[in-house]
């Protein structure tokens, strides 16, 4: 059974790519003015960072799985793994910071919509590039 490729339309292009500078542009300018030290700053940051890049590989383990492209069952697990660590990081880190509750919520989501984001722009690139190598194949 041959897997069909949809283009995904401009506007969910357009709104990935949206969503995840809105999220982590906001992450980052509210690190860059908090009044947390700069080892707190750093570790946030580079959750940011970690999540992103496991979020992403969830999606291309999960991606390849379907298509019947072989990956591991450790690498597969890691991404999962990874991603569900960021996120409890990320909350043991907020508890612990010495924030308004306000800013917890802000830290929390923009994360969030950042990792939501990274997925749907890994998906809108893998659909573009499957569309790019199916159709110069048949040409």
């Amino acid at each position: 059974m041959a897997t069909v490729y949809k283009k995904p339309t401009f506007a969910f292009i357009a709104a990935s790519w949206t969503a995840l500078f809105a999220g982590s542009l906001a992450f980052m300018v509210g690190l860059w003015n908090a009044t947390m030290v700069l080892s707190e700053k750093s570790y946030f940051f580079t959750l940011l960072m970690y999540g992103l890049f496991s979020a992403v590989s969830v999606q291309k383990s999960v991606r390849d799985r379907m298509e019947g492209i072989p990956v591991t069952n450790i690498y597969y697990g890691l991404s999962w793994f990874s991603v569900l660590l960021t996120i409890l990081l990320l909350a043991v880190g907020l508890w612990n910071a010495t924030l308004t509750p306000s800013e917890k919520g802000f830290y929390a989501m923009s994360y969030l919509l950042s990792l939501f984001a990274a997925i749907a722009v890994q998906k809108n690139t893998r659909d573009n590039a499957d569309l790019t190598t199916e159709h110069s194949t048949l040409a």
